[in-house]
């Protein structure tokens, strides 16, 4: 009997992701958003087989060439081939868009279910904890952060984790609040679950799709504090091929070589709506209501 219930578990749970995955595919945008999340993913994995040309490799006899020519999206003022920096790019934020999510999602988590569920000083000093954090513009304070801690690439994303955190926090805060007079919570508290087994059996689970629709529509946010730290020369540093460092190195030519700035540009915008997209799309897909249309 356990062997048949086990083959039984597992079709659901995977009927269920193909559900979800269908949904998506039959929106245009939701599509757009995993085409493009697939893109970057496969680049990232594969780029060393993609790139035409190695991205650290100087021609200065090569300087400022216009697409073409060998050279799909030109080189830069070092002679350096832009399509293959852009595809190593795609690992810097991969890069950083996973370890930012495998560090924001958990701490948000955490502190807004034990904040929405233990209520009382907890609540009231993470809370007040939370909105310090909410009182400044994210990328203010991670540029504080990286002042502090020192210019690189790790210190970037450590400060982009540590400002990213309190929206998933509010988010999970509020769902636990409504879960925590429910019948099935009160059951486990009276058979003498404790709050730590209360709130990661019984809440977090159910907290766990708004908070990553959540964190797929702040990836968006994420990329573009990267690239403008990147930008200002606070996040990674010469000579990795991340994208608002490309942006800030080719704006000095950006007049007459129009391609320095504009393929990182729009690399920068087509991920960052893609996630914002996708997210849309996942919102739609964990709506209880939209689940029983389907």
């Amino acid at each position: 009997m356990t062997a048949h219930a086990e083959k039984i578990r597992l079709p659901a749970s995977v009927n269920a992701m193909k559900n979800i995955v269908l949904f998506l595919l039959r929106s245009p945008t939701s599509t757009f958003g995993l085409i493009v999340l697939a893109i970057l993913i496969f680049a990232a994995v594969f780029a060393p087989l993609i790139a035409t040309h190695d991205p650290y490799v100087q021609n200065l006899a090569n300087v400022l060439r216009a697409p073409g020519d060998g050279h799909l999206f030109g080189t830069d003022d070092l002679g350096r081939d832009i399509f293959s920096r852009l595809v190593f790019g795609a690992r810097i934020t991969l890069t950083i868009i996973f370890l930012v999510s495998i560090v924001v999602g958990p701490i948000g988590l955490i502190i807004g279910t034990a904040s929405g569920y233990l209520g009382g000083k907890f609540d009231t000093v993470m809370m007040r904890i939370t909105d310090i954090f909410l009182s400044f513009p994210s990328l203010i304070l991670s540029l504080a952060f990286v002042a502090a801690l020192g210019p690189s690439l790790n210190n970037a994303i450590i400060a982009i984790a540590l400002t990213s955190w309190p929206p998933i926090a509010r988010l999970a805060r509020a769902e636990a609040l409504t879960f925590r007079n429910a019948d099935y919570i009160a059951a486990a508290r009276l058979q003498g679950a404790s709050p730590i087994r209360i709130i990661v059996k019984s809440i977090m689970p159910m907290c766990l799709p708004s908070v990553l629709i959540r964190l797929t529509l702040n990836m968006a946010t994420v990329i573009l504090t990267a690239a403008g730290l990147g930008f200002l020369g606070l996040g990674a540093q010469p000579p990795l091929p991340e994208w608002g460092a490309m942006i800030a190195t080719g704006r000095r030519y950006m007049l007459d070589n129009w391609w320095l700035v504009t393929f990182p540009g729009i690399s920068i915008l087509t991920v960052s709506l893609a996630f914002n997209l996708l997210g849309d799309g996942l919102r739609d897909a964990l709506d209880p209501k939209q689940m029983n249309r389907r």
